[in-house]
């Protein structure tokens, strides 16, 4: 186990410096022009040129590169282009949203895909099957902006409008939290719990024909035990492999979601960073939105032992 550990470790190391060299390279080459962005359109040549000077932009790419990975490796993700302020402190401040965002949104996702998937695999056929199974389709076949503009509009502005206060909207995130929380957290399940409904239903539908379940069921055990007990570890392998991905990757994919309810949260970040051309600040995301996924692979890989007996990491 610490072997196999140690190599992934490894391996996590090798892919944050790769993905952070990619996107270096595509940023230096792209046409955004940030000094123009912190000159102002009527910006003088001379005044653009101190700019670059000024946030060592007239240096070689190389030297640029070269000097960015030696801050990277003592720690220092470097400074915003256009406030001078430490993107790690940038980061920090907006991390926390986009983190209850993420944990809400995946426990619905989860626990509502897992439990329907389920239902639906062992009860085959039946209405309630065909009815999960077209609810899926819906929820697969619609933008989660469409689903979150449409929540919005029905809880926010309708019921508001009733006298209903279900979503409280502002800045705050400390205050009246759920009701802050609750539709943004629906909007980014809404797509994910299809998904995880079908393939948990999948999953438990071939787990639930193998030979050692038909054993089981001969021994004279439950049902109940046999699929909970045998066949729903078996059925989670791929689904909590599929978890540890969507959950490290969505930290730095709640764009839409997070817009559309007034969230500022690194989706947002992102955003704004992107549209301003803030070079670090894009890269530090990147880097941890990456560092999150191979951390969440981890787990998860190590988690297999535990679900699936069958499973030994070496």
């Amino acid at each position: 186990m610490l072997r196999y550990v140690i190599r992934r470790l490894l391996y996590a190391i090798l892919v944050l410096w790769l993905v952070s060299t990619l996107v270096f390279v595509f940023l230096h080459l792209s046409p955004t022009s940030v000094e123009r962005t912190i000159g102002g359109p009527r910006a003088s040549t001379e005044t653009l040129e101190q700019i670059r000077r000024n946030l060592g932009l007239d240096k070689p790419v190389l030297v640029q590169y070269f000097s960015w990975l030696g801050h990277l490796l003592k720690g220092d993700l470097g400074q915003s282009y256009l406030n001078g302020t430490s993107v790690a402190s940038i980061i920090a401040n907006r991390l926390p949203t986009t983190l209850w965002l993420v944990a809400g949104a995946g426990v619905i996702w989860f626990v509502g895909g897992v439990a329907s998937g389920v239902y639906s695999a062992t009860h085959p056929r039946s209405g309630t099957d065909r009815l999960i199974t077209g609810t899926v389709l819906i929820g697969l076949s619609l933008p989660s902006f469409v689903m979150a503009l449409v929540l919005l509009y029905v809880f926010s502005t309708k019921l508001g409008e009733a006298g209903i206060h279900f979503f409280e909207a502002g800045p705050p995130l400390q205050e009246h939290f759920f009701q802050r929380m609750i539709l943004p957290w629906i909007g980014l399940a809404f797509l994910m719990v299809a998904t995880y409904t079908r393939l948990t239903r999948g999953s438990m539908l071939d787990v639930l024909g193998e030979d050692y379940i038909r054993t089981a069921r001969s021994k004279g055990i439950s049902e109940r035990r046999v699929i909970y007990r045998h066949g729903l570890r078996s059925a989670l392998t791929p689904v909590v492999t599929q978890f540890g991905i969507d959950i490290g990757a969505l930290i730095g994919s709640t764009i839409v979601i997070e817009r559309v309810f007034g969230l500022q949260g690194v989706g947002q970040l992102v955003y704004q960073s992107i549209n301003l051309g803030d070079t670090p600040v894009i890269i530090g995301v990147t880097l941890m939105v990456t560092l999150f996924v191979v951390v969440a692979n981890l787990i998860v890989d190590i988690g297999y032992s535990f679900l699936d007996p069958r499973v030994r990491l070496s």
